[in-house]
């Protein structure tokens, strides 16, 4: 999914990943990294549903290909 926050300085910030837990008006979130940030939910501005990335196509060694 992706998340747009809003910061403390009036910007925005974006957050892709897999929604992990939606808890006491805090979202966590999982990103593709490994790593995991927490949003607050009055933080958040807007929200959308990412389908995952199409799977990789293999090179062929062939170059008549």
């Amino acid at each position: 999914m992706s998340l747009r926050r809003r910061l403390s300085n009036g910007g925005y910030s974006d957050v892709v990943g897999e929604l992990q837990t939606w808890v006491d008006g805090k979202l966590t979130v999982r990103r593709r990294d490994g790593s995991v940030v927490s949003v607050a939910a009055a933080d958040l501005v807007a929200g959308k549903v990412v389908p995952p990335p199409p799977p990789r196509r293999q090179r062929s060694s062939d170059p008549d290909s």
